[in-house]
């Protein structure tokens, strides 16, 4: 028996809702601070607008994308190709895990590979869920690649690069083995926690479905929007069309790679003059901009190959464009945090009292407490290259004259980068959460402890390196 009160359920906060009260708080605490610019409420509504217009390639590659694989998708070649794997993969299922978790790090310790991934989600959605696990697995196998890659960098000229020039700058010069061989300890040490902590959730999801850290309705929402072209394709055969249209899209990606890689930091030139015919920048100097043309070429190509006329073609792109417009808002919108930071100087004056509080501490707690500095930062700037140009002359600086290694900050400042996995003014996180249609709660329940491992872990790793050299 009821007493007539229905009991009201209470609802979480969408990503933008999350984002933007981070802004609105910063703006908050402007005021609490004497020696920085108080943030207006011109300021604190236009930082997204702000936020939209440094990230305008991102945003654009973003929408490319979704009208690229609406194309795709189209030809149902796809969804007929997930279905021949998870027929040949029938037992053996959960080990698609650790090889595209490892392929995926591997881009991010080389050259930073993170937003780039956006179009992997849906496929592996898709191929997750026809194996019996839950879109979470798909996206944890995705992400947890990204981070455990890109917080052991080793030579990713968006932060190593960067980190050592800025640390030349103040006439230090680094041992770059002693660099590359720690980050490869974080990286292939983060890849590995990651994978076992993914794989045992993804059998006993597979084993149990309840014991998935989505609710039922959150699985059935990624069933319909994910799962159910994928069962429709598994009793398809794959045509010999079908076939070539899946080497075009290999294509797109082998060259988006090969054109990310910075080849010529590595004094491989093959690529000059002639590769630049397409987007008059070369292979290995390519980013958002020349990826951009690139995805949209072969959107046609595709289209045309598969015989559709111009305007099918463009019908299908602007409904894909339009499937990732959420994602585009929270890439644009996550960057409005970093706008109003720097428009009000709070970033500059966090930087100095924590190096200041730094400075003055017993040596035991400097490698822990780096750490916790460089995490805190990594939360307001995620910009790996960003991050270290305006930290690492001033904590590789302080780190050389209290005795230390130098290089054992830049291995902290990128392996802090471990806790964009958790925080929501990351544009990788919440982009990829939006497209895969999970709730950053639901997220932080699967990645929490997650984050809590590889942080000690990282912590003991740093501090014994830290002693060490």
């Amino acid at each position: 028996m009821t007493n007539g009160k229905t009991k009201k359920k209470m609802t979480v906060p969408s990503s933008y809702v999350i984002i933007f009260s981070v802004i609105v708080l910063i703006a908050i605490l402007t005021w609490f601070i004497p020696a920085i610019k108080h943030a207006t409420l011109g300021m604190t509504l236009m930082a997204p607008i702000h936020g939209f217009k440094n990230g305008v390639s991102v945003i654009l590659f973003i929408l490319i994308i979704g009208g690229y694989l609406r194309i795709v998708n189209e030809t149902k070649s796809l969804e007929v190709g997930i279905g021949s794997i998870v027929k040949r993969l029938e037992g053996r299922e959960v080990w698609m895990i650790p090889v595209i978790m490892f392929i995926i790090s591997l881009g991010g310790t080389t050259y930073g590979l993170s937003d780039e991934a956006l179009p992997i989600y849906p496929l592996l959605i898709s191929a997750m869920l026809a194996c019996g696990f839950d879109s979470v697995t798909a996206t944890a196998t995705i992400l947890c690649g990204i981070i455990s890659g890109v917080s052991g960098s080793t030579i990713n000229p968006f932060s190593i690069s960067a980190a050592i020039d800025a640390l030349k700058e103040t006439g230090i010069q680094p041992n770059q083995g002693l660099i590359l061989g720690m980050g490869t300890v974080v990286w292939l040490s983060s890849y590995l926690i990651s994978c076992l902590y993914t794989m045992r959730y993804a059998l006993r999801v597979k084993k149990d479905p309840s014991r998935s850290v989505q609710s039922a309705a959150e699985r059935q929402q990624a069933m319909e929007i994910f799962g159910k072209e994928a069962e429709a394709a598994e009793n398809m055969e794959l045509t010999p069309a079908m076939k070539k249209t899946l080497k075009l899209f290999g294509l797109s990606f082998a060259i988006m790679i090969m054109g990310l890689v910075p080849w010529q930091a590595y004094q491989i030139h093959c690529f000059d003059g002639w590769s630049a015919f397409l987007t008059g920048t070369p292979l290995g100097k390519w980013y958002f901009n020349e990826l951009c043309v690139w995805f949209l070429v072969m959107s046609f190509v595709i289209g045309f190959f598969n015989h559709f006329d111009s305007r099918k073609i463009m019908k299908l792109f602007v409904a894909g464009a339009g499937d990732l417009v959420g994602a585009a808002l929270i890439v644009g919108l996550s960057r409005g945090v970093s706008a109003i930071m720097k428009d009000t100087g709070f970033n500059t004056y966090l930087l100095q009292v924590g190096t200041q509080a730094l400075s003055g501490v017993p040596s035991a707690l400097f490698s822990p407490l780096s750490y916790i500095f460089y995490s805190g930062f990594t939360f307001l700037i995620t910009s790996t290259s960003g991050l270290a140009s305006a930290t690492i002359p001033t904590m590789g600086a302080l780190t050389h004259s209290l005795g230390y290694a130098p290089e054992v900050m830049i291995t902290i400042y990128i392996a802090a980068h471990h806790i964009v996995g958790v925080i929501p003014t990351s544009g990788t996180i919440m982009g990829a959460l939006n497209v895969c249609r999970i709730e950053y709660t639901t997220w932080v329940k699967f990645y929490g402890k997650l984050f809590l491992i590889i942080s000690l872990w990282n912590l003991l790793l740093t501090g014994v390196a830290m002693v060490a050299f």
